[in-house]
């Protein structure tokens, strides 16, 4: 049973922007965060050091996976130590006029030891948002050794990104299912060395095939009327045990799980804006409106309507317009 291949089923790259940069010793860069998922592959050259706010600064060797799943905060340079220049006025100087839209090729620093790199900025779907990324920690780093298609996968990204620097036709969509190719391997990564460790999270419960089954069957059939016991049926364990387990792998229990994924689910239609609201409901596994809109203002903190027209309005400000469900 590959589970992970279940829950990242839909998680699509909604558009991607790709850029190679030349930085040369003492180089620094800080970025007060961007709105999608940044990976970065470091090709060549002099290793470098990459710091989240809370966290201790990361040196990056040739070959080596960089990925910030929610575009945190944060700073990167040839030491630890360096100065560094705002991320967003080096490409204001560099790239006037509208960003986000096109490759990009960036030459930075003093002019000493080089090193080059290869990067991807995603933006990905409302259900990978809520569901992958959001339990991730702000910064995951693949060394070279760990990833076995590391040399594939790097020699893909950096040819992509060669390709896409002369937005030959098919560049855009190419750089999206890469990056949901580099997603996949560095999550796979990321849940081999969960496995064991003390973090909560249903990375840890795929590793439990009984808890594994339960999370398949839920993520197969959303709609359906699951409860406690018909889940521990399908995991074949007492409902005391299958509770008690659950919560101790996932963080949550087995019906507060499969609320969020159900939000999650909803927030992807809203989003996309295809459908009307009674479907969205009925694809959640509501019968009700109103219930269904109280589970999500509670989950979202807005209400359907309110939720969709604040994602109307960032997808139309990112370029990917949608609409509203009629009757949201």
């Amino acid at each position: 049973m590959d589970v992970l291949s279940e829950i990242l089923a839909i998680c699509r790259a909604e558009r991607a922007v790709t850029a190679r940069f030349h930085l040369f010793a003492p180089w620094g860069l800080r970025s007060d965060g961007v709105a999608g998922s940044a990976i970065i592959r470091m090709a060549r050259g002099a290793p470098w050091w990459i710091e989240v706010a809370g966290r201790a600064p990361v040196c990056v060797a040739p070959g080596d996976l960089v990925m910030l799943p929610l575009g945190a905060p944060h700073r990167m340079g040839s030491a630890p130590d360096v100065p560094a220049v705002p991320f967003a006025e080096l490409l204001a100087q560099r790239t006037p006029g509208a960003r986000d839209e096109a490759p990009l090729t960036l030459r930075h620093g003093g002019g000493g030891e080089a090193c080059e790199m290869f990067s991807a900025l995603l933006w990905f779907s409302a259900y990978c948002r809520h569901s992958v990324l959001r339990i991730l920690p702000p910064l995951i780093h693949v060394r070279a050794s760990e990833l076995p298609m590391a040399g594939s996968l790097a020699g893909t990204m950096e040819a992509l990104v060669t390709e896409t620097l002369a937005q030959r036709p098919g560049w855009r969509l190419s750089a999206s299912r890469m990056g949901e190719l580099l997603l996949v391997n560095i999550l796979r990564e990321h849940l081999l060395r969960a496995v064991g460790s003390s973090d909560a999270g249903w990375w840890r419960a795929l590793s439990d095939p009984a808890i594994a089954r339960a999370i398949t069957h839920m993520h197969r059939d959303p709609a359906r009327a699951w409860t406690v016991e018909a889940l521990a049926r399908e995991a074949a364990m007492s409902r005391s045990r299958f509770s008690e387990r659950f919560k101790a792998l996932v963080g949550d229990t087995p019906m507060g799980y499969l609320g969020a994924h159900r939000m999650a689910l909803a927030a992807e239609q809203l989003e996309a804006g295809r459908l009307p609201l009674a479907q969205v409901v009925q694809d959640a596994g509501y019968e009700s409106d109103k219930v269904f809109a109280r589970a999500f203002r509670r989950w979202a903190g807005l209400s359907p309507t309110a939720y969709a027209k604040r994602e109307l309005a960032r997808r139309a400000a990112m370029g990917t317009p949608t609409s509203v469900p009629a009757d949201a």
